[in-house]
Order: C-alpha cells, then structure tokens, then sequence
C-alpha cells in the first residue's frame, strides 16, 4: 500500500468504505455518477474509458513522473513486476501492480484473472474431455489470443507472464494425471 492513511481509512478492493462521496457499481455506474456529478473524480478500467472517450489523468508515479494511462504504460507496469509474481498454485492473495517502479509505469494497474482448479475432477459436470478443451483454450489465451488484446484495449501478457502461465497450465490435472501433454 502506497498510502497508509489511505489504508487505515479506506483501504483496497472491488468495494471500500469511502470516507465522503458517491459509489456505484461498475464501469459503468462510476462513470454516470463521474458525468452526473461536477468536479468529480473516479476510476474505471482504462479500456472503458478508451473506448467511451472519457476524460483522464496523468497520475504521479513511483519514480515521480506524471504518466498518461495507456496500453503502454500499464504493460510497463506489468513487466516490472512480474518476476515478483507467484507460481500458479500458490496465493495471488497480495498480489498488486499498484506503484510499479519504472519511469512509464502507470500506476494505478491490475491484472484480468481466469481462476482456475488445479484437477478439474473437483468439477461435478467436468469429464476429461471438458478438462482438455479448457487446457487447450488457456493455452490459446495466453498465446494466439494475446494478438487481439491491443484492439480490444487490453495489454498483452508479458513474456515473463507467459511463462508462468505455461507452467500452470502444463501441471492441471484431471483425475491426478495431466491434462496437457
């Protein structure tokens, strides 16, 4: 945490006790409460407010400059601390791109998850060709499916990611025997 009266105060998640102000659910009640509401501030994910047009700011980072929020400065947030990031099966509990180092790192950034079962035998309606397709279709996300992220307005996984992504998706298991070959 960057700020510790922020954490004392409001804290971090998908929903804080904001101290005074408005909340709203989503992408898209947050940026109707930002219109709605004069000298407004708040924070959407960054392909929405590309894709909406929506006016935003250059924050400060860690290394103190003032960085515009884009594909390129959330990939270099990423990349900086992706060596930092844990195996697949352990937790990604604490995991925070929050004030990455990098003079371009923007930084407020996170990452999309997919969660996963390490045997997907735990599944009541998941018979091992289910548990195959899935692989197969991790495997594609993190490799052929990266080249739609940018369009989408999505950063594509850095390299480091992707290696740990392969190692996580190589040790799913069905039944206790791997899934992919």
């Amino acid at each position: 945490m960057v700020s510790s009266e922020w954490s004392s105060k409001v804290g971090k998640g998908t929903a804080v006790q904001w101290p005074t102000g408005l909340g709203a659910a989503g992408n898209e009640g947050v940026a109707g409460v930002i219109r709605g509401t004069p000298y407004t501030i708040g924070y959407v994910e960054l392909a929405y407010a590309l894709q909406t047009k929506m006016s935003y700011a250059y924050l400060k980072n860690r290394d103190g400059n003032f960085v515009e929020p884009s594909l390129e400065s959330s990939a270099a947030a990423a990349e900086a601390l992706s060596p930092r990031l844990p195996r697949g099966e352990e937790s990604w509990e604490k995991v925070s791109l929050l004030n990455a180092p990098g003079a371009n790192s923007y930084p407020i950034v996170s990452f999309s998850y997919v969660l996963v079962y390490k045997d997907l035998s735990i599944l009541p309606k998941m018979d091992r060709d289910k548990a195959v397709e899935l692989v197969k279709f991790l495997w594609w996300a993190t490799h052929d499916g990266q080249q739609y992220a940018p369009n989408l307005q999505y950063v594509p996984l850095p390299n480091s990611v992707i290696s740990l992504n392969e190692e996580t998706i190589k040790s799913i298991t069905f039944n206790g025997e791997k899934v992919w070959s």
